[in-house]
């Protein structure tokens, strides 16, 4: 056999490609080791231990394999610290989709039980679980969803008196609570304390998403809903129903929003709003414009 000029027996050839066959598999072996190490060993983002396991490596193979994430950006969500308030029709799709994302710390805060009458949007509970708190409803399935991730629960309701010292051990807040009030509260303690909130609402047919950034420029909630509703105005979800898929594809929105801003991926949210119509499969975003006479981000020292 004559290639290039150059002859090669059968024997020859099939010996080439052997070779070639067994570098490149020492090549693959080589590069799933090197997912291993830390990215960056001095950066604030390594993993705690600096490493993933075999079995790391394999779950989140689909994220290793994207050029957004990889194993710098899966590090990322390893060290990452994200706090849901609320673990109802929202916060049930977020708490999945982080837990299986691999962000390392996951917090939780909740004062509710499982209810028959939640079972119609949030899959996160079943019903074996009718009321038990859900705080620890999502633990257990968190858990057995992905047991390489350590989860907190808080079975209480979220006050200014603790809000704060709460906060400060996360670095991403994400809100899906359906009352004006503790929209508010979230919103301050996390403009306060230079923590970035994604907060996404629901009712009916329709639901919202944004990221609020006020330390790097961004509106705060408040800029954009400075006053409570009247009543009547914005109904609960008890009090104004709500399709029950709706929560499940703005949850995973702000779940997507939460991976891309702690990875760095694309453009998030910030300074933006994005509103989805599910009855008629529409969506729109609108720019978010910020206040200055907001009564909560416009003190410059903030």
């Amino acid at each position: 056999m004559n290639i290039l000029g150059v002859d090669f027996s059968v024997e020859r050839l099939q010996f080439i490609v052997m070779v070639a066959l067994v570098l490149a598999l020492l090549f693959y072996i080589r590069f799933l080791r090197n997912l291993r190490k830390p990215q960056d060993r001095s950066s604030e983002n390594a993993a705690p231990d600096g490493a993933m396991s075999d079995t790391e490596i394999e779950r989140y193979a689909r994220h290793l394999i994207l050029r957004e994430v990889g194993g710098a950006g899966q590090q990322k969500l390893r060290k990452s610290r994200v706090l849901v308030i609320g673990a109802g029709g929202l916060g049930s799709p977020v708490l999945q989709y982080l837990a299986a994302a691999g962000v390392g710390t996951l917090g939780v805060i909740d004062d509710d039980i499982v209810s028959l009458s939640n079972l119609q949007r949030q899959v996160l509970f079943d019903e074996d679980q009718l009321d038990m708190p859900k705080v620890f409803a999502a633990k257990s399935k968190l858990a057995a969803l992905n047991p390489h991730i350590a989860i907190r629960p808080y079975n209480r309701r979220l006050t200014e008196v603790d809000a704060q010292d709460l906060f400060a051990d996360y670095d991403l807040v994400l809100d899906g609570t359906d009352n004006y009030k503790t929209r508010a509260l979230v919103n301050a303690t996390c403009v306060a304390s230079k923590i970035p909130l994604i907060s996404g609402a629901i009712s009916q047919w329709e639901g919202q998403v944004s990221l609020f950034d006020p330390a790097n420029g961004t509106p705060c909630y408040a800029c954009i809903f400075p006053d409570e509703p009247a009543d009547g105005l914005a109904p609960s979800c008890a009090q104004a129903g709500v399709m029950g898929a709706l929560p499940g594809i703005i949850g995973s929105i702000m779940a997507a929003e939460a991976i891309k801003y702690i990875t760095g991926a694309g453009q998030t949210l910030a300074g933006e709003m994005l509103i989805f119509d599910a009855l008629y499969g529409e969506s729109r975003k609108i720019k978010l414009q910020k206040s200055d006479e907001c009564s909560v981000c416009s003190d410059p020292l903030l």
